[in-house]
């Protein structure tokens, strides 16, 4: 099976992290060097690597912190400040998720390294099979909408189509204002060799009414336990529309956190200067504020199905 770079953008070699820069794609496929948790955070605030590369990079970080203090006596305090700074890189990201569990191993005496490396290993497949059911709700000739980008799992889906036999198309939103439907998904999906159209995010409801569109699927970074998710910005209203033509919306999950609802999610604020400017470069006239909520809240009701990864 082939992956995208984005399916495992994460890599670990000789005590150094290596970050695929997902800022550079389409035009470089370039990692960048962590040698500490600091700079992993970092990496992880600054939007180097999203969605799935952030939980790769949580694991990795704690696997190479601890390799680098596991002669102390008592390594428990070192990791419990590593998983204090990684739940602080981004609020809306249930981070305390991972770190809970792998000071969960600390604490037994378990081995950590063991732990960390089957947990990958075992995270790895279980997004094959999740793309796998995913396969399994597309028809032959259906045109997928999707939003942002779901970390590789979009060419999986489109691989386990073919081998049915079923021959699809995308379409991807430009995911404002980090573009990363246009700049990753379009890239993957054309580089994977299946056909897929950008569309800005305010063309969605005329690219619906025409019905160009027979699915929707989208990632989700936080899911509750009602079923609410929290995605990037535009994914509910997309959501609504998709209620409206009558289009399935399905959503590839992680594992439920312990918020109740949607509403219990908080919801990162970005910088206003990454909604004002592009590439370093003013597009907004001096003086004008911006509001940039980086996640929306899709509740369970407009939600056709749940494509849940079990960990």
């Amino acid at each position: 099976m082939k992956f995208s770079p984005l399916f495992w953008p994460i890599k670990f070699k000789n005590n150094i992290i290596y970050i695929l820069d997902e800022t550079a794609l389409p035009k470089n496929l370039t990692y960048l060097k962590a040698r500490n948790y600091q700079e992993a955070c970092t990496a992880i605030e600054n939007m180097k690597t999203r969605a799935v590369g952030q939980v790769l990079l949580v694991m990795y970080t704690f696997l190479l912190e601890f390799r680098k203090n596991k002669n102390k006596k008592d390594i428990f305090p070192v990791l419990a400040k590593v998983a204090k700074t990684i739940n602080a890189a981004r609020p809306t990201l249930p981070f305390k998720i991972l770190t809970d569990m792998v000071l969960g191993w600390v604490a037994k005496n378990e081995p950590l390294e063991e732990n960390i490396l089957g947990f990958l290993e075992m995270l790895k497949n279980k997004r094959i099979r999740q793309a796998g059911a995913a396969s399994k709700l597309i028809k032959d000739k259906d045109a997928i909408l999707t939003h942002c980008n779901v970390s590789g799992l979009m060419p999986l889906i489109a691989e386990s189509c073919l081998k049915d036999k079923k021959h699809i198309s995308f379409f991807a939103t430009e995911t404002r204002p980090y573009l990363q439907g246009a700049r990753l998904t379009a890239w993957e999906l054309k580089r994977a060799g299946f056909p897929v159209t950008i569309i800005a995010d305010n063309m969605v409801a005329q690219v619906m009414s025409e019905g160009k569109i027979n699915k929707v699927i989208v990632g989700g970074d936080h899911l509750a336990q009602n079923g609410d998710i929290a995605n990037k910005i535009g994914t509910y209203q997309i959501a609504l529309l998709a209620k409206h033509f009558h289009i399935p919306f399905y959503v590839l999950c992680p594992p439920a956190s312990k918020v109740k609802s949607g509403r219990d999610i908080k919801i990162e604020i970005r910088p206003e200067e990454e909604l004002l400017e592009f590439k370093g470069m003013r597009i907004a006239p001096a003086g004008v504020e911006g509001y940039y909520p980086a996640f929306d809240i899709t509740p369970n009701s407009l939600i056709t199905k749940h494509i849940y990864l079990e960990i």
